[in-house]
């Protein structure tokens, strides 16, 4: 049934997807059936036209139906089976120190090596990234006479840039001005500054479990603690759990991020996110929100950010470039609402700036339509890579596997069986030149270790096969491995 309620999702063509989908993992619908006509299936269910043509598009992106000329849309015969997703995780609620900066240096020095097939790496691969078109924008932009891009330039980042994020962010329902923005050195700076601007080393800070490593490292750098809070791997964060943690201990700030987040690839449903932004809002909580994976939605629009729900200035709002365009640039931005000048002092006091002539790249290419241009073919890339990556895993992984299906971004979280320990499938598949994130990195008190993140952030080949084949192989083999150990142990137990 779609739910067309005013506590709906804001987006009613997923709705209209999931159901689709639902229909062809339950194989009602099967491979190469015909689906109902958008004009059958909006009169069936009483919703528009577009709507049900965007969720069509939407399932033909993400390679699990076609349109055939003059007959409609059909389910691709190509589609196998999907594994089930992974569930719900639910940590203690009780605050504690990160202790995951030896584990981030070993994993994140394997990420760089060109010699290594990189599933572990949430980057996109050089063959993706606009290089071309960003190095002939650089050319232009040096040989003009009054380039000055070799002076300290603005401390809130180079006007122009702001100018088209703040463009763009009426879009999402956000309304701020240039003065608003500061742009940083990466998502990374812009997360580190609003958490030195909201709290204290031993202050807590509530955030996803689980979550971004990275975000744990720079929270143990700060030397602040965390309190973990159950996160769905489709709907992200859960509201319930939030408000358990708030009403049991001081939480100094949140940390989140409600759209296409890492690792899960969870989207937090509208409704939810206005029940968290109005939680926090009462208790006076600051929410830091990293939206670095926002314009990589394989829908028709993009998800609004928590920010656009923002009535009192308390939501920090945290975007790059990095995930995108070009990683190397290292170009970021907050928009850190009532807190915009205690950020910009502690900007001026960590980098004082940031670069200019990246800024002036990425402007020039937002402003003349390339960013756009570019950001249509990488979602459809991306929206396929996650789908042929899911199958290839249901394939050649060991029976019981669980993997999450996002709606955006380029991360898949997989679930292991219990007997599989990450850590020894990471150390197994490094030794054959494969890398993989092991999950308990994911969280403070190091759970998740029967899981991994997977990255399609490459595009699809036979060696991104054969290295996901050998991974499912060395994954099986741990499991045979623990049920013959089993197994002996309950030989002996019984003589």
């Amino acid at each position: 049934m779609i739910n067309k309620t005013k506590n709906a999702n804001h987006y009613l063509y997923e709705q209209v997807a999931h159901q689709i989908m639902s229909l062809i993992e339950e194989g009602i619908l099967r491979p190469g059936e015909r689906i109902p006509s958008v004009r059958k299936f909006s009169s069936r269910h009483n919703v528009s036209i577009s709507t049900v043509l965007q969720a069509y598009y939407l399932l033909e992106d993400r390679g699990v139906i076609e349109a055939r000329p003059q007959s409609g849309y059909y389910v691709r015969n190509c589609i196998r089976e999907l594994p089930p997703e992974p569930k719900i995780s639910y940590p203690p609620l009780s605050a504690s120190r990160v202790r995951i900066e030896d584990l981030f240096m070993k994993i994140f020095e394997t990420l760089s090596r060109p010699d290594i097939i990189q599933f572990g790496l949430a980057s996109p691969h050089p063959d993706l990234l606009p290089s071309k078109r960003l190095n002939r924008t650089l050319g232009t932009i040096l040989r003009r006479g009054n380039f000055a891009g070799n002076s300290y330039g603005e401390v809130r980042g180079y006007q122009p840039l702001r100018h088209q994020i703040s463009r763009r962010a009426l879009d999402w329902g956000c309304r701020f001005s240039d003065n608003d923005l500061l742009i940083t050195f990466g998502c990374a700076e812009a997360v580190n500054l609003c958490l030195r601007a909201v709290a204290r080393p031993g202050d807590t800070i509530a955030v996803e479990s689980p979550t971004y490593f990275g975000l744990l490292q720079i929270i143990e750098n700060l030397n602040m603690k965390v309190v973990e809070i159950a996160t769905d791997p489709k709907d992200g964060i859960s509201p319930e759990a939030l408000e358990a943690v708030i009403r049991k201990r001081k939480v100094k700030a949140c940390l989140l991020m409600p759209t296409f987040h890492n690792p899960l690839g969870s989207f937090m449903p509208e409704e939810n996110k206005k029940r968290v932004v109005k939680l926090l809002a009462h208790y006076e909580i600051p929410l830091i929100e990293d939206d670095v994976y926002g314009d990589l939605y394989y829908g028709m629009e993009r998800p609004r950010p928590m920010k656009a729900l923002d009535k009192h200035g308390l939501v920090l709002l945290c975007g790059s470039f990095s995930k995108i365009l070009a990683p190397g640039y290292r170009v970021g931005w907050v928009a850190p609402g009532r807190f915009t000048e205690r950020v910009l002092r502690l900007k001026i006091s960590n980098t004082v700036t940031t670069a200019t002539l990246p800024q002036m790249a990425i402007a020039e290419m937002m402003q003349n339509g390339g960013y756009d241009h570019y950001l249509r073919k990488v979602r459809k890339a991306y929206a396929t890579q996650a789908q042929v990556t899911t199958q290839a895993i249901k394939k050649y992984f060991p029976a019981g596997t669980k993997v999450t299906r996002p709606t955006g971004g380029f991360l898949l979280w997989v679930e292991l069986p219990k007997s599989v320990d990450a850590m020894v499938l990471y150390q197994k598949a490094l030794a054959q030149k494969i890398s993989i994130v092991p999950g308990h990195i994911f969280s403070a008190r190091q759970q998740y270790r029967n899981f991994i993140r997977i990255s399609c952030g490459q595009q699809w080949s036979a060696e991104l096969e054969q290295g996901l084949a050998t991974l499912g192989q060395l994954a099986k083999k741990i499991v045979v491995g623990t049920k013959k150990i089993g197994d002996s142990v309950l030989t002996c137990t019984h003589d």
